[in-house]
């Protein structure tokens, strides 16, 4: 059986020999990919093609001539990309944003770490996860792998994930397994977005897949008991975050010592340690997995406290 860092390769070996590259994103500038992402929320591409045309039609595709124009106006030249009254309002936000915090200057922002600036636009009303991460990827060019709806779709029918697993679940799927690298996280989104759209629809065609079988060479069994768990259904996963510290004798002279005083020589004699190796020595966090009858034990002897 193949790792899964061997088997996201070979997806996407199949996928760029069936579709060759894709050169996503198509916009002219990263302001354009900016709004395009914001744009192509809930809708498809081609309904904000004619939008962005539009703006540029205009002499609006910049950050002053949008921040000028009314909602009103903004909306009517966006209607083709659908809740146009919802997305006008998340233009404005975004742009009221990009001035605020860096005067305007897309090339400034696109500049600012990119986990920072991954954070910042979160907390832009409008602006989620996938915007985000399609900002950061796209434009600022950073590598951030981008997760959609045809990635959780493609995923989950090879049984690679489950039908409940999270964005950031996913993300961590590629992120863990794959080089960073923007051309190959650029690439390798806009694959599978081509592959959902032609071949894995709502109603699939299987027998056209290029990775059609690919879970075949993956094996999921519970951590406990090596019961094989082929299908995601079958699989529960239990994440555990275990803290460590040392047992500690409070004295009544323990109590009379400066507090203040004693913090410093805390960070005096942690300074020297090496933050890598404290960090492990106080917390562990692993994931099992673990089959329906293996999960109800655990949880059994959770509840009647055999763990400490």
């Amino acid at each position: 059986m193949k790792t899964t860092k061997a088997i996201l390769d070979e997806i996407y070996e199949r996928l760029f020999k069936a579709f060759g590259p894709q050169h996503w994103w198509p916009g002219e500038t990263p302001f354009e990919v900016c709004i395009g992402a914001i744009l192509t929320q809930n809708t498809a591409w081609m309904n904000v093609e004619k939008a962005i045309t539009n703006l540029k039609k205009e002499k609006l595709l910049t950050p002053q001539a949008l921040k000028k124009i009314s909602m009103s106006r903004l909306a009517r030249l966006i209607r083709s990309a659908g809740y146009y009254n919802q997305k006008a309002k998340k233009l404005k936000n975004f742009i009221k944003f990009l001035f605020d915090n860096y005067g305007g200057n897309i090339k400034r922002m696109l500049n600012e770490d990119f986990l920072v600036l991954r954070s910042r636009l979160l907390e832009v009303n409008g602006i989620g996860l996938e915007t985000a991460d399609s900002i950061v990827l796209y434009a600022a060019n950073k590598p951030l792998f981008v997760v959609d709806a045809y990635t959780r779709r493609i995923l989950s029918r090879h049984n690679l994930i489950g039908l409940d697993a999270s964005y950031t679940e996913i993300q961590n799927l590629f992120m863990d397994n794959l080089e960073d690298r923007v051309l190959l996280f650029n690439e390798y989104h806009a694959l599978i977005v081509r592959l959902g759209k032609e071949i894995c629809k709502t109603k699939p065609n299987c027998p056209a897949c290029p990775i059609k079988d690919i879970e075949k060479k993956i094996k999921h069994s519970c951590d406990s008991c090596s019961k094989e768990l082929p299908h995601p259904q079958d699989r529960y996963v239990l994440d555990i975050k275990l803290y460590a510290s040392p047992e500690v004798e409070i004295t009544e002279e323990d109590l009379k010592k400066d507090l203040h005083s004693e913090i410093d020589k805390l960070i005096e004699e942690t300074r020297g340690m090496d933050a890598k190796k404290l960090e492990e020595e106080i917390y562990v966090a692993y994931k099992l997995n673990l089959c329906r009858k293996c999960r109800d034990i655990l949880n059994m002897r959770l509840k009647n406290r055999e763990f400490v």
